[in-house]
Order: structure tokens, then sequence, then C-alpha cells
């Protein structure tokens, strides 16, 4: 799951980056307006957090830009504006949320994650692929009568295959969901996610589509 993070504070911005990138996310950080309306234009998130106070344009002219194209990305505003006034100004100009600051960053990943399920049309808090289940919330990965907690890097994986079951992902698709910019991939970096999770669920778990890439199965 790639996110785009949109904010000018440096502490708040970087203590965001950290903490999502821990909990399994891609995160890209820019700080001005302008730099964030250019990368929604050329890049594909699954979501955006957006302060509203930014320099070169303000959070509601991007967010006003995001959907004039009819871009249906879920958008998270994070800001200090805390009057009625402002919250109904953000959800009148398309946001899907609204959290004021200060946050507890429980509720930041709490509500993240209630957006993303609301874009992939899933209505229960955990995601089922056959007999494999994959909780959010605490990053366990059921499947083949053993639980376990998974890694940022193997969570993010195996979200990415179980938002579509049945699809064949490549390689480099799945590392455009699980890395942000400036981050280092090695060349391999993929198969061996791939390799741990099948050491320790079984070879089943993701199947193998020669040439194509890798799934999960529907049933």
């Amino acid at each position: 799951m790639r996110l785009l993070l949109v904010e000018d504070d440096p502490m708040i911005g970087e203590s965001l980056r950290h903490a999502l990138k821990g909990d399994g996310y891609a995160v890209d950080w820019v700080t001005d307006g302008d730099t964030a309306a250019e990368s929604l234009e050329i890049e594909q998130y699954d979501l955006v957090l957006l302060d509203l106070g930014l320099p070169k344009q303000s959070g509601i002219e991007v967010l006003q830009g995001v959907r004039k194209r009819k871009d249906a990305i879920p958008v998270l505003i994070l800001t200090a504006r805390d009057a009625v006034s402002d919250r109904v100004i953000g959800l009148d100009a398309g946001a899907d949320d609204y959290l004021v600051k200060p946050f507890a960053l429980a509720e930041v990943e709490a509500r993240i994650r209630a957006l993303l399920r609301r874009k992939n049309g899933q209505a229960e808090p955990v995601m089922r692929c056959g007999d494999a289940t994959l909780n959010p919330a605490t990053k366990e990965l059921s499947y083949g009568g053993k639980a376990e907690v998974l890694s940022a890097r193997e969570y993010a994986l195996m979200h990415c295959l179980m938002e579509k079951p049945g699809a064949v992902l490549s390689r480099p698709q799945l590392e455009e969901k699980i890395y942000g910019w400036n981050e280092e991939v090695a060349s391999n970096a993929v198969e061996v996610l791939i390799h741990q999770l099948r050491k320790k669920y079984g070879t089943d778990i993701i199947r193998n589509i020669r040439g194509l890439g890798y799934m999960v199965a529907k049933q």
C-alpha cells in the first residue's frame, strides 16, 4: 500500500513517515502543495494524508484538483484547523475523513485502515482469500492452521496480493506498492519476501505464474 504524505512540518512529517513505514506502508513525503499535485498526477497511490496549511498551494486546492480529475483516491485531512466551518469546507471539497492535530498515531492508522477497506469495497475488518486470513490491525496472517504476525514488508506484500485475489501481479507492480521514493530495492527483494512467507506457510500460500508474476487464489 503506497501512501502520499503531504505535511510541511518536519517533525510531524518525519514521525508519521517513520511510523507508517513500520506499519507496512510505502510512504512518499512531500512538503508543499505544488509537489503534492504533481506527484498525484504521475504516481499511483492508495491514499493521501493531506495537511491544509501548505506552501505554494493550499491543501484544499490540492484536493479540489484531485476531485476535478475525477480521481476517487481516499483523502484523509490532517490539520490543526479545528473549526466546524473548516471541517465542512474540507469534507465538501472531497475529503473522505478529517482529523485534527494533535492526534494519536493509533487513530490515524485506524482511519487509514477504514478508508482502505471502503476503497476496496470490504466490509469486514479482516481480509479473506480462501483459507488465508489477514488482519490489518494486528498484521497476523492465518493459513493452513498456522497464525503468525508478519514483518512490515511481508504484510505489505500479502496485503497487495490479497487485495486482488486471482489477479497476477508482476514483480515491478509489487515493488511499486511496497517501496517508496529513495528506498533501495534489491533485484530479488520480492522473491526473498515470497520465500520467507512460503517457508512459514508452505508453497501454496503464493502461486508463481511463470513469466508473469504472483497471485493468491480466490478460493
